[in-house]
Order: C-alpha cells, then structure tokens, then sequence
C-alpha cells in the first residue's frame, strides 16, 4: 500500500473511458447521495468493471468486507465535490487495505479522482501441471494408493487435464460427464491445486444441501489427503439454515413461563447455549418449520452491525471461516442468492455471505436454468405479509408484542399514531383477505394462472384488490417514518428505532412487488402467475409470482461474464451432442473464443448391461389419456412381476402415481415385495429403506428422477411411464414458449423436447450405478417410437441395446435379461 497521494488526478488516469459514464450514472440514481463500489482492473491497472455494492454513508462498510478481493479497489464519491479524504475514509482505506484492496474518492460527476491508497499488484497466476495433476487419477497414482477400490478411467484422466487447463487460461467448460467418469474428483484435484498454488478461494456449487454433505464428508477429505498442505475447506448453506440469536432471545422473552422444558424452542436454546455450531442440520431432534422458521436467520430481519449479538452471530462466524478457506462448498439456490445480494445490495446490511470469488464449479450444472429462475421470482403470499407486519403487532395470550408496542414506550410518540399503525394493520390483513378470495374465484378450477392480460375481470379481481392492499401498506410506511422522523436526534439510534426502520424498509420492498404485480401489463420481460395450493389443514392459499421470462442475460453479466473461470459439470448437458440447448438460456454465448464444451463418456459397459426397451403398441398419452391410464395400471404390474420387484417406476403426474400405485401394491404384497410410494416417509428414509429392502418397488415422480443412487440388484429395472414433457400450461412453460414462438422459433423443439430429453437422460442415468449394475429401462411412451421427436431421445442416451415391442414380449425380455 502506497501512502496517501497530495493532489487529485482526473479520473480517466484510472478509470476505463467506458466506466466512467456507468460509475456517473449509479451516483445518479442513488439520487447523487454516497455510494461504494468494488473496481475490478484490467491488465493495465485500468478499472474496467464496477460492482456497486452498497448506498449510504461510511457506516455501510463492515457490511461490504465480503466484496473484497486482493488486487481490486474500493471507490465511493463525495457528494459535495471535495476529495480530501476524511479521517473514516483514511480508516476505511486502511480496512480495505488490509485486504489487498486500494481506495479511490472520486467527485459526483467523475471528472475527478483522489488515490487514497493503491490496491496490491496482482501477483502471476502459478500455473497448474496439467499433465501432472492428471496422473494422480492414473494407475499407480496418489490416489490409488488412498483407495483400495480405485480403478483409473481414462475419461476422469481426460477431464481432470482438461479442468486444469480452464484454471489455468480462465474461461468456461462445459463438461458433460457419463456416470461413472467421477467428475468430482475431476474438478476436485485442479480446483485444491490452484487454491493452494494461488492462495485464491474456488467455490464449488452442487444441486442440493445433501450433494453438499457428501462433497464435503466423502470425496473432498479423500482428495485433500494427496496434498502436503490442506486446504481449508468450509460447507456454506443459506442464511435460513441458522439460528438468529436475537430472534430466539425475543421467542423465550414472549413465550416465557409457558415454554415446557422439553419444548423444542428450550431445546434449541440449550443446544444453542453450550456451543452448538446454529446449524439447523446439526440437531439431534427433528424440529417443525413452523417452530424453525420464528427463530432462523433472515436477511430482511437483520440488525448487522448494530444486532446486539453480532459478536456471537452465526452468520458472522461462518463469513469469518470463509474468509481464510480456499474452498468454499455451496449449493445453487445459495450461489444465486449470493448473486441476487450484490446486483440489490444497498444501505448498511450486508445479506450476501460469500466472499470474492474469480474461480467457480458448477457440479449438476444441467439445473442452472431452473435454479436460478426458482431464486429469481418474486413471490408473496398470506404468510409472507404476516410474518413482515407481526414484526410491528401482533397478540399472543391477550398480550401485545412487536414494534409498536416497544415504540409506545417512547414518550415523544403520541399514543394515537400507534393505534392508527395498528388498524393499518389490520386493514391489510383484511385486504389481503379479501384479494385471495378473489383471486380464487379467478382461478377456478386451475392449479395455476398466467395474468397476461388485463381483462375486466383481472382488473376486478386481482388489480383492484392488489391496489387497496399497496396503498394500506404504504400508509403504514409513510405513518411510522414520519413518526421516526420527528423523534430527537439522540432517539435515532435507539434498538427499536433501528429495527422499525429495517421492519419498514421490508414493507415498503412488499408493497413495491405488489405494485408491480398490479401494473404487471408494462413489465414485458417478466412473467405474473398465481398458484393456488394447500395448507396442511387443506386450507386453500394463493401465491403471487413474478418470474424473470429469461435469467440468460443476468446470468451471462454476474457469472458466467465475470467469473474468469467457471466449470459447468453433469451428466446430462447435451441432447444428441449438442450443448446449445443447455447454453443459451443461461447466458453463456458459444461464440466466446475462451468457451469450451466436452463430452466425457461413462465408462460402464452400458452396451452388454444395459437394455432400453419401448411398448411401441402402447396407447397414446396425449391423444387417449383414460385408455392409457388404463394401461398404466396393467402393465407395470406385469413388468413388476417380471423383475420381481427390484424396481423404480417413474411418473410424470401425482394423479398416474396414486391409481398405479393402488392397483399394483396388494399384488405385489401377495408375492412378498414391499411397495414404497413417494410421499409416505421422508425422502432419505425412503430411499434408504428402498436401497436395504432389495425386491421392493419404488413409485416416484419429479425430484426422484435425479438423484437417486441405488447400485446393486435393488434397482434392476427404471420404468418411465410417460414421456417428461413439462405441462404445457404451466405459466412459466407457456410464456417462453410464447415468446420464443414470437421470436420466429419453435418452442416445442426448442424449449419442451430438449427439457424432456435432460430429464429422460437423468431418469435412465438411475439404472447403472456401478460396472457391475446390470438391467432394464422400460418406457410405456410410444412416443418414442412413433414421433418424429422420438429419435432425439434415443440418440441422447448412452449405446445400449434396444428392444421396441408389445408388453408380452417386452415383459418376457425382462425376465429373461435379469436372469441371465
């Protein structure tokens, strides 16, 4: 770090010419008031990227440390054009300093521009022996001699070198990993060694939190073990996983004398006290989420800074664990929250939890899409407006808690701005009421809804009652802040004062996805849905979603446009060889030079173990819905009878599941196999009583199409009943089917075939699970067959042998095969 520069510069001695307007208009918007951005340098010491991470004053600081990455520097702008750093910039110069992060001070209109301190050089990349690293995973290598079981595998060989040298230039790989190749040791031996080699953090990102568990539990301490030195490794999950302290305080504080002493909320408290790590997963008791949810941690509920358990936060202390890791585990739902965060990130509150990161491994990659479209939509509901105005009032035993009554005890307050508040309250809630009967009768008989256009009735039903709810909710807003407002100077940093304001801001962010949705008509590029489902008393609830109609252009700017190297992995990312389908709806441009696809054959003998067989005589799903349910029915119990059970059958609709699950479960009791249905026990237990009960019959639908691991005789046969085709009347199906159809595409070969086709691939991917595996897959979809489509299917799976029949002959191969 240099020492303080005497003079201004003009701000295109360090800023890139392109930078100079974005940085102008990012001041602008935040109404010329303070900002902080994070500079990213080019090669030639210019700042050419800016991620804006934060408005206010210099308290917002201590919230934007995980921002930081050596070599990059911190710019804010002093509002009143006089660049002479303050004693706090002199001091927050010196926190970013510690950092390898250098500070510059620029005027509003960024003509100007004061070097308070120079980031660190970035040192040279130590590159990775791309040959080297590749021989772990050879015969006679340091893994073998880790693993008694190891067997090398020439694809892994090939995938590992190829990994090596994306760390190495930086860039995108598009890896499409058989089963069996082992992927993950794959990525695992280049991303510890240029961690280690580079002191540089890699964040690895899996599908789902028990795909985290195992990384982090099984395959990462084994390759660790090849090292010298061990990288520090730290399993990340969302912030709703841990315990807020301070919400916990405030439940025993309300509940007091009659919380049992055996109570979960005591238990957790107890387990909280003697160190337990805040960690939902680390219970040893099953809590309810109900219960979970009034204590776990909340971005939009958090004091940071100011909580007054900040010094024994969990959050806090698993950002510092990150801080000084190399590796940090994720799963995507967190990856795109942590993305989300720094795009909206604002004010003092810090709800991003990883740090700076230029390295990224994305494991089960073909769930992008959906994953980050998931985390995108804005949704709200019932549940959610109680749980934001219950922070300001709410009843339990005759007694008032909240906000309000907190602040009534302020005398400067008058009494009647409270009770004011609190009917506001309650006319929301009254609002809101009225607004999901309406939108019930709206929907109908429909599971869902698409609002596309604002008919009389839409504007009856859902945007009338959407104003009245917006404009309550503002009053509430606008009442309190003025009250803050007025309270003295030495009030403003009062606990209940600082948590009105968060409680507000909240409010204000709900009232502002209400407008929208009620305004839904001039937001093309988004897609508004309701959802109509059940409580667990059968109650019936509406949820109001708002859905990005692409993530591609958000996720090719924050990851895959700023990342410099990602590794995108699975064993599903192509239909027939190609990975333009999975690509381009997630922003990843193929005519990048630096981007790179491979395909990674599995090395099990698919071609002698493996059979696909097709009922080409089987009624038409589409065109004969009753005869086919009919024939569902019949012939999975014909094909139960021939394996003898040891099956997984696979639907595509709960209401297919429940009739072949009752017609077929007291046959196949009568022969002595147990019939398991998804649903009946959590789903680990589930499969884990599948896996130990080895002629028993599991009947599934959507999630247990992937992720299933069962080697052995347990699983012999995968029926897939139905063809995985989305419905197409789901919303958000529907609209970028539309809109590609508008665009002069064609949706059902662009979007519905190649979606069907990558689950088709993960459902077939269940059946060999080992070298040794051996078994059937059977598809009751003659689709397969007879549609022109059908060919796409077939030439995406690995060469297997293929047997297109009538359910006689088909069923009569079954037994034979699995004798054999």
């Amino acid at each position: 770090m240099s020492a303080k520069h005497s003079a201004s510069v003009p701000a295109g001695e360090r800023l890139a010419v392109s930078l100079i307007g974005e940085l102008k208009d990012a001041i602008e918007s935040a109404g010329g008031n303070e900002i902080f951005a994070i500079g990213h340098l080019d090669a030639a010491g210019l700042v050419d990227m800016i991620d804006v991470v934060a408005r206010g004053t210099s308290d917002a600081v201590p919230a934007i440390q995980s921002y930081f990455e050596k070599g990059s520097v911190l710019i804010h702008n002093h509002p009143s054009g006089h660049l002479m750093p303050s004693d706090a910039d002199v001091s927050i110069a010196a926190e970013a300093g510690s950092y390898g992060v250098g500070s510059y001070i620029v005027n509003n209109e960024v003509s100007l521009l004061y070097i308070v301190a120079e980031p660190v050089k970035r040192h040279q990349h130590k590159l990775l022996d791309e040959e080297g690293l590749a021989s772990v995973l050879e015969a006679g290598g340091k893994l073998s001699q880790k693993m008694k079981s190891f067997e090398p595998r020439p694809s892994q060989i090939a995938m590992t070198q190829d990994v090596s040298s994306v760390f190495n230039q930086g860039g995108i790989l598009a890896a499409e990993a058989g089963t069996g190749v082992g992927k993950s040791f794959a990525y695992l031996v280049p991303a510890l060694a240029w961690a280690l080699g580079n002191d540089e953090k890699v964040v690895i990102s899996t599908a789902t939190i028990n795909l985290q568990d195992q990384l982090f539990s099984k395959d990462l301490p084994l390759v660790s073990s090849i090292f010298r030195k061990k990288p520090k490794a730290v399993l990340i999950k969302g912030r709703g996983n841990y315990i807020c302290r301070r919400r916990l305080s405030e439940v025993l504080e309300e509940e007091g004398l009659f919380l049992a002493e055996d109570s979960p909320i005591r238990k957790i408290a107890s387990w909280d006290e003697r160190g337990g790590s805040g960690d939902r997963a680390d219970l040893s008791f099953h809590v309810d989420d109900s219960i979970w949810n009034t204590i776990c941690s909340e971005s939009d509920n958090c004091l940071s800074i100011r909580c007054p358990h900040r010094e024994s936060c969990h959050i806090i202390k698993v950002r510092k664990d990150c801080a000084d890791a190399q590796i940090l585990i994720v799963n995507h739902h967190l990856l795109f929250a942590d993305i989300a965060s720094r795009k909206h990130s604002s004010g003092t509150e810090q709800t991003s939890i990883l740090p700076a990161y230029n390295a990224l491994v994305v494991d089960e990659a073909h769930s992008i899409e959906s994953s980050a479209t998931s985390l995108f939509t804005e949704s709200f509901s019932r549940f959610g407006l109680y749980r934001k105005l219950a922070r300001l009032s709410r009843k339990k035993r005759n007694r008032e808690y909240g906000l309000l009554q907190r602040l009534s005890l302020i005398q400067e307050i008058d009494a009647k701005i409270i009770i004011s508040i609190e009917n506001l309250v309650k006319d929301s809630f009254a609002a809101f009421s009225d607004l999901e009967a309406m939108a019930i009768g709206l929907i109908r008989q429909e599971n869902s809804l698409w609002i596309r256009e604002k008919t009389d009735e839409v504007a009856t039903s859902l945007c009338e009652p959407l104003g009245k709810v917006e404009r309550n909710l503002l009053s509430i807003t606008e009442t309190l802040t003025a009250a803050l407002a007025s309270l003295p100077e030495m009030r403003a940093q009062d606990a209940v004062v600082l948590e009105t304001q968060i409680a507000l801001r909240s409010i204000n962010e709900l009232a502002d996805t209400i407008a929208q949705f009620k305004d839904f008509e001039t937001h093309k590029d988004t897609i508004f849905w309701i959802e109509k489902s059940r409580t667990s008393q059968k109650e019936i609830y509406i949820t109001f979603n708002e859905t990005p109609l692409s993530v591609a252009t958000l996720l090719g700017a924050s990851l895959f446009g700023k990342i410099r190297t990602v590794v995108c992995t699975s064993a599903t990312l192509t239909v027939s060889e190609s990975f333009d389908f999975w690509m381009k709806p997630i922003g990843i441009d193929r005519r990048r030079e630096d981007v790179s696809t491979k395909i990674y054959s599995s090395p099990f003998p698919f071609s002698t173990n493996a059979l696909l067989a097709i009922d080409q005589t089987a009624p038409n799903p589409q065109r004969n819905k009753e005869q086919f349910k009919a024939y569902v029915g019949d012939a999975v119990i014909s094909l139960l009878k021939a394996s003898r059970g040891r099956a997984l059958v696979l639907f595509t609709s709960y209401e297919l599941l429940a009739s072949s699950f009752e017609q077929a479960k007291p046959v196949m009791e009568s022969m002595g196999i147990t019939c398991l249905r998804q649903g009946m026990d959590e789903r680990s237990r589930l499969l884990t009583m599948f896996k130990n009960d080895i002629s028993s019959v599991l009947f599934a639908t959507d999630s247990f199409w992937e992720g299933i691991d069962a080697p052995g005789e347990t699983l012999s046969m995968v029926i897939m009943t139905k063809l995985p085709f989305r419905v197409p009347s789901d919303p958000v199906q529907e609209a970028r089917s539309q809109a590609v159809d508008a665009a002069g595409g064609n949706s059902f070969m662009e979007i519905s075939v190649p979606e069907a086709i990558i689950k088709f691939k993960q459902g077939f991917g269940r059946l060999i699970r080992h070298s040794f595996d051996r078994g059937i897959v059977v598809t009751l979809d003659p689709r397969l067959v007879t549609a022109r489509y059908g060919q796409l299917f077939v030439a995406s799976l690995p060469h297997c042998r293929l047997l297109a029949d009538g359910l006689p002959a088909i069923a009569k191969e079954v037994e034979r095969f699995l004798d054999e």
